[in-house]
C-alpha cells in the first residue's frame, strides 16, 4: 500500500487491516510483563472470574489494534507521532484464539495553521473479532506530513 499523507485523506474514508490471532501464551506473556491481573495470567483464577476464562489485557488489544493498522503501511512515510488518544473503550473481552483486525475511519483532517508541512488527522480505530464484534474502539490524533508543495 502506498503511503497516505495528510492531503490524501478525507473525512469518511475507511481502511481495514489484516487479522492476527492471539494465543493463550501471548496473552499470558503480555500480562506477566504489563498487566499482571489473575484473569489475564491464571487459567483457574480466570475461570472463576466474571469473564469465565482467560482474557487478554485491554492494553494488549489496544497495542495489537494499533500495530495492525500501522503495519498496513498507510502512514509508513508520513507519520510523525501523535499528541494523544481520545475516547478509549474496551467493549468486549478478547480470548485465546480470537482473531482481531482493525478498521479505521477518517473523522477529520486539519492542516496545521503554524506548521504548513503537517497537520492532524483524527481517526476512529475499531478492533473487530472473527465474529464481527467490535471489542475495542478509540480515536487517535495522528500528526502527519503533508505532500511536498
Amino acid at each position: 500500500m502506498n503511503t497516505h499523507y495528510l492531503d490524501d485523506l478525507k473525512a469518511g474514508q475507511t481502511f481495514k487491516s489484516n487479522g492476527l490471532t492471539l494465543t493463550e501464551a501471548e496473552i499470558i506473556g503480555f500480562a506477566w510483563k504489563y498487566d499482571p491481573q489473575p484473569f489475564h495470567l491464571d487459567l483457574g483464577a480466570a475461570a472463576k472470574s466474571p469473564y469465565g476464562g482467560l482474557i487478554a489485557s485491554g492494553f494488549q488489544s489496544l497495542a495489537v489494534c494499533f500495530r495492525l493498522f500501522i503495519q498496513s503501511g498507510i502512514f509508513l512515510e508520513s507519520s510523525i507521532g501523535s499528541p494523544g488518544i481520545d475516547e478509549l473503550r474496551w467493549l468486549a473481552p478478547v480470548r485465546p484464539g480470537d482473531t482481531l483486525h482493525t478498521e479505521v475511519a477518517v473523522l477529520e483532517v486539519r492542516p496545521s495553521a503554524s506548521k504548513p508541512d503537517r497537520g492532524i488527522v483524527r481517526l476512529k480505530y475499531q478492533a473487530i473479532n472473527q465474529q464481527g464484534e467490535v471489542v475495542l474502539s478509540f480515536i487517535v490524533n495522528h500528526l502527519l506530513k503533508r505532500r511536498a508543495q
